[in-house]
């Protein structure tokens, strides 16, 4: 297994693995010989950390949107082909194409903000439709709602009943989203993560051990969109 070696003030020697691979730091004063046997005592959650790391790497590598002509792009479960036509107005979906009124080569980040745009407003379009439905059989409707870009939150609930949702969840199923809609509505009652709020989320939302077992599958740091 290779890994970089850091030598430092550091008391204990410690690890690291992240998109480089496994680093080591250790003292200055500590033989590898040391080194090595610390690394063979902690082999199993190297491994372990070193192939999950792996599967995070590639299920980001296939969601991250390669903003260009030809390109794919999730929504709401689907995959669209972004497909840049200069006699195009605005954005559109047209079948399984998302036709950009750009020519074939924008820039990536003209490309970008335009599909963004149009995904936030698509965003808003689904969370107001679905807001209600989940509110009404609760009872309780939150004080307002609004879309959020969070990088490491899919939504979240304020006390005075505020609702913010990642506008990034229209790139799932729509099932995930109502999942994340039930959630955050259910701290409407219960502000806590207790058994009576996950009893509300149940109620609400029966199948949510799935779908809260499929979230926990896609990283919070995700680049999607």
């Amino acid at each position: 297994m290779h890994y970089e070696l850091r030598r430092s003030r550091r008391r204990t020697i410690g690890f690291v693995i992240d998109d480089r691979g496994l680093r080591v730091t250790a003292p200055r004063w500590v033989p590898l010989a040391d080194i090595e046997r610390a690394l063979q005592e902690k082999s199993r959650w190297i491994v372990r950390k070193l192939v999950e790391w792996r599967a995070h790497e590639a299920r980001r590598e296939r969601v991250t949107v390669r903003w260009e002509h030809g390109a794919s792009l999730r929504f709401l479960g689907t995959t669209l082909t972004l497909a840049l036509d200069a006699d195009a107005r605005g954005v559109s979906r047209e079948g399984e194409r998302l036709v950009v009124g750009l020519a074939p080569l924008a820039g990536a980040e003209q490309l970008k903000d335009r599909v963004q745009g149009w995904l936030q407003a698509r965003a808003r379009e689904v969370f107001a439709e679905r807001i209600p439905l989940f509110a009404q059989r609760l009872g309780l409707e939150p004080s307002r709602w609004s879309l959020s870009s969070a990088r490491t939150r899919w939504g979240s609930c304020t006390p005075d009943g505020a609702i913010r949702l990642n506008w990034r969840l229209v790139h799932f199923p729509l099932e995930i989203i109502d999942y994340v809609i039930a959630h955050e509505l259910a701290h409407l009652r219960e502000l806590n993560h207790g058994p009576r709020f996950w009893s509300t989320v149940g109620e609400l939302f029966p199948d949510f051990e799935r779908a809260r077992a499929w979230l926990r599958e896609f990283p919070d740091d995700m680049p999607v969109g």
